[in-house]
């Protein structure tokens, strides 16, 4: 079996549309699970520069998966001890929940693994 690492990083400016309210991070923070293909989420790190609470939010074809929330100005990484596969044909992509007008910049580092 090949083992592929995949890695869902960066960091980008967010305005936010409300805690109720995921909305897409970037279009660079989307994969597509090839067919025939699983893949695996192992860690999650972010930061966040805001004076409030925000979300990352993992999605699975648009469902929430995971919430990883991130205090103000603060950080977390999240190893993530229950691994669940993500089989072919998932698209995976990480939006961001925060409250109505607020703005900063998030930290994003998704760890996965592909085989």
């Amino acid at each position: 079996m090949i083992t592929k690492n995949l890695f869902l990083q960066g960091i980008y400016p967010f305005a936010g549309a409300g805690l109720d309210k995921p909305v897409p991070i970037h279009s660079e923070l989307l994969h597509y699970v090839p067919d025939g293909v699983i893949n695996q989420t192992l860690y999650f790190r972010g930061g966040n520069s805001s004076a409030e609470l925000i979300t990352v939010v993992l999605m699975r074809n648009g469902v929430p998966m995971r919430y990883f929330p991130i205090g103000a100005k603060s950080d977390v990484h999240v190893p993530l001890r229950v691994v669940e596969d993500i089989d072919g044909g998932s698209v995976i992509e990480l939006y961001l929940a925060a409250p109505d007008g607020l703005g900063g910049s998030v930290v994003v580092d998704l760890g996965m693994v592909e085989h």
